[in-house]
């Protein structure tokens, strides 16, 4: 049982897995800093100081009384809230995840495999019978039609 799973482990394709998920999760580090601290402070300021990590609505007061200042706040406070900019970053965070994969990996992937296809032509599957022009199978040694022996290439 050890050696089966041993063997299962060091197949290609679970490394290959293994790396993939190891740099899609550096990958999703990335662009989460990218949304937080890059994309959506520009987009705040633009609307008039907006912090979108701030935008909230509380439902219910905490042990502290409001206003809060900050999500954090609140949260620490104990009042239940929805928190609706964290919302906003994510769906930026996916609009941006979507893009990269879209753009960088599924349609080169689409193209590489279209030119594929056009570069390899099926193999035929049938010739013709020198004799009485007729298609037969290309393994054939004989024409099942006029029954001459063919030549074989």
């Amino acid at each position: 049982m050890l050696q089966d799973f041993k063997a299962f482990i060091t197949r290609g394709n679970v490394i290959d897995m293994a790396v993939g998920i190891i740099i899609g999760i550096a990958f999703g580090a990335a662009i989460k800093s990218l949304v937080n601290d890059v994309i959506m402070p520009p987009i705040g300021l633009a609307l008039g100081n907006v912090d979108f990590q701030n935008l909230f609505v509380v439902l219910k007061e905490g042990l502290s009384l409001g206003p809060y200042a900050t999500l954090a706040d609140a949260q620490a406070a104990g009042a239940v809230t929805i928190s609706y900019g964290l919302f906003v970053n994510a769906v930026v965070y996916l609009l941006i995840i979507a893009a990269v994969v879209f753009f960088l990996i599924v349609r080169p992937v689409a193209r590489m495999q279209a030119l594929k296809k056009v570069e390899e032509p099926a193999a035929p599957t049938t010739k013709e019978c020198p004799y009485c022009i007729t298609a037969i199978p290309v393994k054939a040694s004989r024409c099942p039609n006029c029954t001459s022996e063919l030549k074989t290439a």
